[in-house]
Protein backbone atom coordinates (compact mmCIF):
# COMPACT_ATOMS: atom_id res chain seq x y z
CA UNK A 1 0.00 0.00 0.00
CA UNK A 2 2.89 2.39 0.74
CA UNK A 3 4.11 2.46 -2.84
CA UNK A 4 0.58 3.15 -4.17
CA UNK A 5 0.20 6.07 -1.76
CA UNK A 6 3.63 7.42 -2.68
CA UNK A 7 2.96 7.57 -6.39
CA UNK A 8 -0.55 9.09 -6.21
CA UNK A 9 0.79 12.65 -6.41
CA UNK A 10 3.23 11.68 -9.17
CA UNK A 11 0.41 10.17 -11.23
CA UNK A 12 -1.69 13.29 -10.80
CA UNK A 13 1.27 15.42 -11.93
CA UNK A 14 1.78 13.45 -15.14
CA UNK A 15 -1.95 13.22 -15.92
CA UNK A 16 -2.03 17.02 -15.90
CA UNK A 17 1.12 17.13 -18.03
CA UNK A 18 -0.18 14.86 -20.78
CA UNK A 19 -3.60 16.51 -20.73
CA UNK A 20 -1.91 19.75 -21.72
CA UNK A 21 0.12 18.22 -24.59
CA UNK A 22 -0.67 16.64 -27.94
CA UNK A 23 1.04 14.60 -30.64
CA UNK A 24 4.83 14.32 -30.66
CA UNK A 25 5.11 16.59 -27.61
CA UNK A 26 3.80 13.72 -25.52
CA UNK A 27 6.90 11.64 -26.25
CA UNK A 28 9.16 13.57 -23.89
CA UNK A 29 6.51 13.51 -21.15
CA UNK A 30 6.25 9.72 -21.52
CA UNK A 31 10.02 9.35 -21.19
CA UNK A 32 9.97 11.46 -18.03
CA UNK A 33 7.07 9.47 -16.58
CA UNK A 34 8.56 6.05 -17.36
CA UNK A 35 11.88 7.15 -15.91
CA UNK A 36 10.47 8.55 -12.65
CA UNK A 37 11.76 6.53 -9.66
CA UNK A 38 8.42 6.63 -7.82
CA UNK A 39 6.03 5.83 -10.67
CA UNK A 40 5.11 2.22 -11.46
CA UNK A 41 1.49 2.53 -12.67
CA UNK A 42 0.47 4.10 -15.95
CA UNK A 43 -3.21 3.24 -16.56
CA UNK A 44 -4.40 6.70 -15.50
CA UNK A 45 -2.03 8.30 -18.02
CA UNK A 46 -3.16 5.89 -20.75
CA UNK A 47 -6.77 6.88 -20.07
CA UNK A 48 -6.18 10.57 -20.87
CA UNK A 49 -7.92 11.46 -24.19
CA UNK A 50 -4.88 13.15 -25.72
CA UNK A 51 -2.93 9.93 -25.20
CA UNK A 52 -5.59 7.76 -26.82
CA UNK A 53 -5.55 10.12 -29.83
CA UNK A 54 -2.05 8.86 -30.69
CA UNK A 55 -3.49 5.53 -31.85
CA UNK A 56 -2.94 5.05 -35.60
CA UNK A 57 -0.86 8.21 -36.03
CA UNK A 58 2.82 8.70 -36.79
CA UNK A 59 3.35 9.19 -33.04
CA UNK A 60 1.76 5.88 -32.03
CA UNK A 61 5.24 4.58 -31.20
CA UNK A 62 5.09 6.69 -28.04
CA UNK A 63 1.76 5.13 -27.12
CA UNK A 64 3.21 1.64 -27.62
CA UNK A 65 6.09 2.54 -25.33
CA UNK A 66 3.70 3.67 -22.59
CA UNK A 67 1.68 0.46 -22.96
CA UNK A 68 4.92 -1.50 -22.63
CA UNK A 69 5.56 0.08 -19.24
CA UNK A 70 1.96 -0.45 -18.17
CA UNK A 71 1.74 -4.14 -19.06
CA UNK A 72 4.98 -5.43 -20.55
CA UNK A 73 8.35 -6.82 -19.46
CA UNK A 74 11.99 -6.52 -20.40
CA UNK A 75 11.63 -9.66 -22.55
CA UNK A 76 8.73 -8.04 -24.42
CA UNK A 77 10.94 -5.06 -25.21
CA UNK A 78 13.82 -7.21 -26.44
CA UNK A 79 11.54 -9.27 -28.71
CA UNK A 80 9.96 -6.15 -30.25
CA UNK A 81 12.60 -3.45 -29.79
CA UNK A 82 11.95 -2.11 -33.30
CA UNK A 83 8.43 -1.05 -32.26
CA UNK A 84 9.67 1.24 -29.49
CA UNK A 85 11.92 4.28 -29.13
CA UNK A 86 15.39 3.61 -27.72
CA UNK A 87 15.14 3.41 -23.93
CA UNK A 88 17.31 5.54 -21.68
CA UNK A 89 19.10 3.84 -18.70
CA UNK A 90 16.45 4.92 -16.17
CA UNK A 91 13.75 3.39 -18.38
CA UNK A 92 15.71 0.15 -18.65
CA UNK A 93 15.94 -0.01 -14.86
CA UNK A 94 12.23 0.73 -14.50
CA UNK A 95 11.21 -1.95 -16.99
CA UNK A 96 13.34 -4.54 -15.22
CA UNK A 97 11.77 -3.59 -11.89
CA UNK A 98 8.33 -4.00 -13.45
CA UNK A 99 9.41 -7.37 -14.84
CA UNK A 100 10.09 -8.62 -11.31
CA UNK A 101 6.56 -7.54 -10.32
CA UNK A 102 5.08 -9.44 -13.26
CA UNK A 103 7.00 -12.60 -12.36
CA UNK A 104 5.87 -12.29 -8.73
CA UNK A 105 2.21 -12.20 -9.81
CA UNK A 106 2.14 -15.92 -10.55
CA UNK A 107 5.03 -17.40 -8.57
CA UNK A 108 6.14 -16.76 -5.01
CA UNK A 109 9.44 -18.60 -5.41
CA UNK A 110 11.55 -17.22 -8.26
CA UNK A 111 14.69 -19.10 -9.19
CA UNK A 112 17.88 -17.16 -9.79
CA UNK A 113 18.19 -18.80 -13.22
CA UNK A 114 14.78 -17.53 -14.31
CA UNK A 115 15.43 -14.04 -12.95
CA UNK A 116 18.84 -13.81 -14.59
CA UNK A 117 17.33 -14.89 -17.93
CA UNK A 118 14.38 -12.47 -17.75
CA UNK A 119 16.49 -9.53 -16.58
CA UNK A 120 19.59 -10.07 -18.74
CA UNK A 121 21.79 -10.36 -15.66
CA UNK A 122 25.03 -12.29 -16.01
CA UNK A 123 25.94 -13.22 -12.43
CA UNK A 124 24.40 -13.83 -9.01
CA UNK A 125 26.07 -10.85 -7.34
CA UNK A 126 24.58 -8.47 -9.90
CA UNK A 127 21.15 -10.08 -9.52
CA UNK A 128 21.14 -9.88 -5.72
CA UNK A 129 22.33 -6.26 -5.79
CA UNK A 130 19.48 -5.42 -8.16
CA UNK A 131 16.86 -7.20 -6.05
CA UNK A 132 18.06 -5.61 -2.82
CA UNK A 133 18.93 -2.08 -3.95
CA UNK A 134 16.46 -1.50 -6.77
CA UNK A 135 13.49 -3.64 -5.74
CA UNK A 136 13.41 -4.21 -1.97
CA UNK A 137 14.72 -0.80 -0.91
CA UNK A 138 12.33 0.81 -3.40
CA UNK A 139 9.42 -0.91 -1.63
CA UNK A 140 8.42 -2.89 -4.72
CA UNK A 141 8.92 -6.30 -3.14
CA UNK A 142 9.72 -7.91 0.17
CA UNK A 143 11.18 -11.36 0.47
CA UNK A 144 14.08 -13.63 1.29
CA UNK A 145 17.14 -14.39 -0.83
CA UNK A 146 18.48 -17.94 -0.56
CA UNK A 147 22.01 -18.05 -1.95
CA UNK A 148 22.41 -21.76 -1.26
CA UNK A 149 19.23 -22.86 -3.06
CA UNK A 150 19.50 -19.98 -5.55
CA UNK A 151 16.00 -18.55 -5.32
CA UNK A 152 14.11 -15.44 -4.21
CA UNK A 153 11.06 -16.12 -2.03
CA UNK A 154 8.50 -13.33 -2.51
CA UNK A 155 6.54 -12.29 0.59
CA UNK A 156 5.01 -9.13 -0.91
CA UNK A 157 4.93 -7.53 -4.35
CA UNK A 158 3.29 -4.29 -5.44
CA UNK A 159 0.58 -4.60 -8.06
CA UNK A 160 0.90 -3.54 -11.69
CA UNK A 161 -1.68 -2.04 -14.04
CA UNK A 162 -4.36 -4.51 -15.11
CA UNK A 163 -3.79 -5.84 -18.61
CA UNK A 164 -6.64 -5.69 -21.15
CA UNK A 165 -9.03 -8.54 -20.35
CA UNK A 166 -7.42 -9.22 -16.97
CA UNK A 167 -10.26 -7.62 -15.00
CA UNK A 168 -12.75 -10.22 -16.22
CA UNK A 169 -10.35 -12.99 -15.25
CA UNK A 170 -9.89 -11.49 -11.80
CA UNK A 171 -13.65 -11.18 -11.31
CA UNK A 172 -14.07 -14.84 -12.29
CA UNK A 173 -11.29 -15.87 -9.90
CA UNK A 174 -12.91 -13.91 -7.07
CA UNK A 175 -16.31 -15.39 -7.92
CA UNK A 176 -14.85 -18.89 -7.78
CA UNK A 177 -13.18 -18.08 -4.48
CA UNK A 178 -16.47 -16.74 -3.11
CA UNK A 179 -18.33 -19.89 -4.18
CA UNK A 180 -15.66 -22.06 -2.57
CA UNK A 181 -15.85 -19.96 0.60
CA UNK A 182 -19.66 -20.32 0.67
CA UNK A 183 -19.37 -24.10 0.31
CA UNK A 184 -16.73 -24.19 3.03
CA UNK A 185 -18.96 -22.11 5.30
CA UNK A 186 -21.87 -24.52 4.77
CA UNK A 187 -19.57 -27.44 5.58
CA UNK A 188 -18.36 -25.73 8.76
CA UNK A 189 -21.94 -24.92 9.81
CA UNK A 190 -22.93 -28.57 9.22
CA UNK A 191 -20.02 -29.73 11.36
CA UNK A 192 -21.02 -27.29 14.11
CA UNK A 193 -24.60 -28.63 14.02
CA UNK A 194 -23.26 -32.20 14.14
CA UNK A 195 -21.00 -31.29 17.08
CA UNK A 196 -23.93 -29.64 18.88
CA UNK A 197 -26.07 -32.74 18.26
CA UNK A 198 -23.34 -35.04 19.51
CA UNK A 199 -22.88 -32.79 22.54
CA UNK A 200 -26.59 -32.99 23.33
CA UNK A 201 -26.54 -36.77 22.88
CA UNK A 202 -23.49 -36.96 25.10
CA UNK A 203 -25.24 -34.89 27.78
CA UNK A 204 -28.32 -37.10 27.51
CA UNK A 205 -26.22 -40.23 27.74
CA UNK A 206 -24.31 -38.86 30.72
CA UNK A 207 -27.59 -37.99 32.44
CA UNK A 208 -28.93 -41.47 31.83
CA UNK A 209 -25.75 -42.96 33.29
CA UNK A 210 -25.93 -40.68 36.32
CA UNK A 211 -29.58 -41.61 36.85
CA UNK A 212 -28.70 -45.29 36.54
CA UNK A 213 -25.89 -44.90 39.05
CA UNK A 214 -28.28 -43.20 41.47
CA UNK A 215 -30.79 -46.01 41.03
CA UNK A 216 -28.10 -48.61 41.72
CA UNK A 217 -26.94 -46.68 44.78
CA UNK A 218 -30.48 -46.53 46.09
CA UNK A 219 -30.97 -50.24 45.45
CA UNK A 220 -27.69 -51.07 47.20
CA UNK A 221 -28.67 -48.81 50.10
CA UNK A 222 -32.03 -50.55 50.46
CA UNK A 223 -30.44 -53.97 50.34
CA UNK A 224 -27.82 -52.93 52.85
CA UNK A 225 -30.51 -51.70 55.24
CA UNK A 226 -32.35 -55.02 54.87
CA UNK A 227 -29.17 -56.99 55.60
CA UNK A 228 -28.49 -54.96 58.73
CA UNK A 229 -32.11 -55.37 59.81
CA UNK A 230 -31.86 -59.16 59.46
CA UNK A 231 -28.59 -59.22 61.42
CA UNK A 232 -30.19 -57.27 64.28
CA UNK A 233 -33.13 -59.64 64.34
CA UNK A 234 -30.77 -62.65 64.50
CA UNK A 235 -28.84 -61.08 67.34
CA UNK A 236 -32.07 -60.50 69.33
CA UNK A 237 -33.16 -64.13 68.79
CA UNK A 238 -29.93 -65.39 70.32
Amino acid sequence: MEIEEKQAEVIDHFVKQVSAQKGSALGSVFVEATSHPSLFAFSEILAVPTVAELEGTDNSVHLEMLRLFAHGTWSDYKRNSGKFPQLVPDQVLKLKQLTVLTLAETKKVLSYDQLMLELDVTNVRELEDFLINDCMYAGLVRGKLDQLQRYFEVQFAAGRDLRPGQLGSMIQTLSNWLATSDNLLVTIQDKIKWADTMSELDKKHRKELEDRVMEVKKAVSVKTEKVWSLKLQLVKCK
